[in-house]
């Protein structure tokens, strides 16, 4: 139920947005990249991170090296939700994430506790960023999140 709310119909409105409001550029920057570590950490160990408008995940993808050869690489990627690419009618190739990979939520009380951000204002901000991004989408603007 929680991607239901990237699924707009409308545009988004500013009150929508209140912590995005009173958050510097730079305190949005910083809870995420509070997120993007603890995202990575969590791909460190074999888990992969849902966040509502798709999964950060590690997926095995074949290189093809000299000679015909190929090679299993394993890559971190951002898989699209399914309902979300039909909603908006959005192109993708389709990736599978691994079985035995456990998908999890983010901690944002741990995030929160490494950025000295509130928890709910963590959440918050990045519930709100991803509200933006649904809204791009559904404006067909062009959207570019950049992850270390």
């Amino acid at each position: 139920a929680k991607m239901q709310k990237y699924l707009l119909y409308n545009a988004v409105e500013p009150e929508e947005l209140p912590t995005l409001r009173e958050l510097s550029t730079m305190e949005i920057c910083k809870v995420w990249s509070g997120m993007s570590r603890h995202i990575y950490r969590q791909l460190l160990q074999k888990k992969a991170v849902e966040i509502g408008v798709g999964t950060f995940a590690v997926v095995t993808v074949y290189a093809s090296v000299e000679e015909g050869k190929v090679l299993p690489v394993e890559r971190p990627m951002f898989i699209l939700s399914k309902p979300l690419k039909m909603f908006y009618n959005l192109e993708s190739d389709e990736t599978k994430i691994p079985d035995e990979t456990p998908v999890v939520q983010p901690d944002f009380e741990e995030i929160a506790a490494n950025t000295h951000f509130r928890h709910e204002i963590v959440e918050q901000c990045v519930q709100e960023t991803l509200l933006c991004f649904a809204g791009a989408l559904r404006d067909n603007k062009e959207v570019e999140f950049s992850f270390r």
